[in-house]
């Protein structure tokens, strides 16, 4: 990772655990401790293993489970939306037009979940290119 590039990454980071904390605030009451908190887990898991990356000498595993850790997050914001959690609002299930909140919501988190995703690739692919894989 540039010189530059780092500071984009948190902000990235910390625009999308904004707008996370927003509407996982709003799931069902029932997902608060669970769903809800293992998706907010593993999002600030990203953000550690960011800041393990940057001050490792070797790289390698850190970026492979920065990786994992991504898609894993991934993973868990489309089983959210399959269960249908990003159509509450304050615990309760919203009634008008909710499946299109809902879509806006979930491609709202998704975009930024794919451009953290890009950059973390694009690490990766310079770490390799490098030679520093190893």
């Amino acid at each position: 990772m540039g010189i530059h590039s780092e500071p984009r990454l948190y902000r990235k980071l910390a625009e999308f655990l904004k707008l996370l904390n927003i509407y996982l605030n709003h799931f069902p009451k029932h997902e608060k401790y669970a769903l809800a908190n293992i998706i907010r887990n593993t999002a600030y898991g990203i953000f550690d293993l960011i800041t393990e990356g940057e001050k490792r000498y070797l790289k390698k595993t850190t970026l492979t489970n920065l990786d994992i850790t991504h898609e894993k997050l991934r993973m868990q914001l489309y089983l959210a939306y399959e269960l249908g959690y990003f159509r509450f609002k304050d615990g309760k299930q919203e009634d008008e037009h909710f499946l299109e909140r809902e879509a806006n919501r979930y491609q709202a988190i998704t975009v930024l979940v794919d451009e953290i995703g890009k950059m973390i690739g694009g690490w990766i692919k310079k770490i390799k290119d490098d030679n520093r894989w190893n």
